[in-house]
């Protein structure tokens, strides 16, 4: 690891979670009512434990959001608003990954080349998003820098230890020339880590993230793994996350011992005219105190609640209704950036 700087665990103080207000021109147009109701439960749920900061694209929409907030009794003093462009909403990949220097004073914003998950769609204000808001002030106690690689906020997980998780599937479309042990040590270099963990296995259908680890296996602690599960001998998803389970439980923590695994439900298939939605209850949120959790209004709900818990001993489990998100390809983890505390001016 760096002797300088490390990459925060999600679970460490945060001083806000930065998201970006959907309007007509993002690829949420179509059913802008119905994910507008999404993005005021979660920042009423974020605004319960911590700041929010919200991306507008300009006035008339800030003026909008406000009033749409107020209307629903969200605490406004602890809204932010920031006027920058963007493309869509994902922020988990579009937005800056933080690290922390050793002795707290200062913060670096890695800003890596966003290409819209490997070309897919038009990504060139989404690419320069994080130069934007540092150009706002939002950072004045970091400094940013640029990396001329490919790689989302969404494909990567770490403990705050020096151990990084991903999917090999993910980083190899992004970069099909090299190899693991040179991905592997260009990512431990950038962000300060001193092990990678590959996982070979898992996918959700109608994700066009390539895997993106945080729709899979998330770290709860240093020794601790929520991933999403499938039971359903009959569904697309059981061999693959079987095997993706099974990779897991061979996995070890730096200390060599197996980490503590938390198998989440498998909720019944989702379907928008005939396309499968990528629902996972991996795609959570840690904030201060609490874990917000992606519902899907299925019966599995409670039971991702209840892993949650056990997961998450001492932190309020917060469901926000994240059907609308699913439409997308995307859930609650993927259009939000937390900021480590301190970070924010």
């Amino acid at each position: 690891m760096s002797d300088k700087f490390r990459f925060p665990a999600e679970w460490e103080p945060q001083s806000a979670v930065l998201i970006a207000w959907p309007h007509p021109e993002t690829d949420w147009g179509p059913r802008l009512v119905d994910v507008e109701e999404t993005y005021i439960a979660l920042v009423a749920a974020i605004t319960s434990f911590e700041d929010a900061v919200i991306c507008i694209a300009d006035d008339d929409l800030q003026t909008y959001a406000e009033a749409r907030l107020r209307s629903a009794r969200v605490d406004m003093s602890r809204v932010r608003f920031v006027t920058v462009e963007y493309d869509d909403t994902w922020l988990r990949d579009s937005g800056p990954i933080t690290l922390r220097s050793n002795d707290g004073s200062g913060f670096r914003q890695l800003d890596f080349r966003f290409t819209g998950w490997g070309g897919k769609f038009e990504a060139s204000r989404d690419d320069r998003l994080v130069e934007a808001l540092t150009a706002e002030g939002l950072f004045p106690n970091g400094e940013r820098h640029e990396i001329d690689f490919a790689l989302e906020g969404g494909a990567i997980e770490t403990d705050g230890a020096g151990t990084l998780l991903t999917t090999w599937r993910c980083l190899h479309e992004r970069h099909p020339q090299a190899t693991r042990e040179q991905l592997g040590a260009k990512l431990a270099g950038w962000l300060a880590q001193d092990r990678v963990l590959w996982l070979e296995r898992g996918y959700l259908e109608g994700d066009d993230t390539d895997a993106h680890i945080d729709t899979l296996a998330r770290f709860a602690a240093p020794d601790a793994i929520v991933y999403q599960a499938c039971d359903d001998i009959a569904d697309t998803h059981y061999d693959e996350l079987q095997a993706m389970a099974a990779e897991l439980s061979q996995l070890r923590t730096r200390e060599g011992k197996p980490y503590r695994l938390f198998a989440l439900p498998w909720s019944r298939p989702i379907f928008d005219d005939g396309r499968r939605l990528a629902a996972s209850y991996a795609n959570f949120l840690i904030v201060n105190g609490a874990v917000l959790m992606p519902s899907y209004g299925d019966v599995a709900d409670a039971r991702a609640q209840e892993v949650m818990a056990e997961a998450f001993p001492g932190r309020a489990i917060v469901p926000v209704p994240c059907r609308p998100l699913i439409w997308q390809n995307g859930s609650l983890h993927c259009i939000t950036m937390q900021v480590p505390a301190g970070a924010l001016g």
